[in-house]
């Protein structure tokens, strides 16, 4: 391993025996290969622990911890991180080779920009596309990402590179549980860290009967937890005695939700 990888890499692993060895291949095998894998195990009970250990890499940085939920590990990743940029990626999910490479090259050619992003094809449990994300692909430049962050969430999460110094400063929120990138996102907008995407698939984003964006789109109403998002986002930043043109949009964002949450309830079931 490198003396100081330039991208720290850092997957969370709880249960994720069945998908996870190709998802380790696929960080593996990027092209650009100046990274460490920091691999936190999070009370794996399936044997997740076996098929990280049968990787004989230099670059893999492998932490065991009991149970603590996806928040504190992945803040537990940060603190851990080496690289100048830090990569996410879930224990499910596929990077394409050049995934680190481009959007390394993003990084290092727009200074001013505090994450790059990347468009992602879903994919199901054997691996077959099953389609894109509207809301993905129709927002990438800075500025339409800021405009839609106040209504819904358009970044996803796995697909992120950004630089570590900018995510040691904001970490994630263990009162967003289940929701803490939505909420991140909304706090560096706020403060109007630029975030953008490199305009190309770089994720292949794995969603299955056990996947958290499958629990959530199976859910009839999520958009109360959107909505408790935001309110828990808007009263931190009034308490610190901030608020501007962004949050006002959010303010917006969820006074809308509220409304369609309610409809919704009040919408007689099939």
């Amino acid at each position: 391993m490198p003396e100081t990888p330039i991208i720290s890499v850092i997957l969370p692993v709880y249960n994720s025996a069945a998908y996870l060895a190709a998802t380790m291949e696929s960080i593996l095998s990027q092209t650009f290969g100046n990274f460490e894998l920091i691999v936190i195990n999070d009370g794996s009970t399936d044997g997740s622990d076996r098929i990280i250990q049968s990787f004989p890499d230099s670059r893999i940085r492998y932490l065991e911890q009991p149970n603590s939920g996806l928040v504190a590990t992945l803040n537990r990743g940060i603190a851990e991180a080496r690289g100048q940029y830090l990569a996410r990626i879930d224990g499910d999910d596929l990077c394409l080779p050049q995934r680190f490479a481009k959007q390394a090259a993003w990084l290092d050619a727009h200074p001013q920009t505090a994450v790059a992003g990347c468009f992602v094809t879903f994919i199901n449990e054997a691996g077959e596309e099953t389609g894109a994300w509207p809301e993905d692909r129709a927002n990438y430049t800075a500025a339409q990402i800021r405009q839609t962050l106040p209504y819904l969430n358009c970044m996803a999460h796995p697909g992120i590179m950004a630089r570590t110094a900018v995510m040691r400063q904001y970490g994630y929120n263990p009162a967003q549980r289940h929701i803490e990138d939505y909420d991140l996102w909304l706090r560096m907008q706020a403060n109007g860290e630029v975030m953008e995407k490199v305009p190309e698939t770089l994720l292949l984003y794995r969603v299955h009967n056990t996947s958290i964006t499958s629990h959530h789109l199976k859910k009839k109403n999520v958009f109360y937890k959107h909505f408790r998002c935001k309110w828990r986002f808007l009263k931190e930043r009034l308490g610190n005695g901030r608020f501007n043109s962004f949050d006002r949009a959010v303010l917006r964002g969820m006074l809308k939700d509220l409304a369609t949450a309610m409809a919704k309830s009040l919408k007689p079931a099939k």
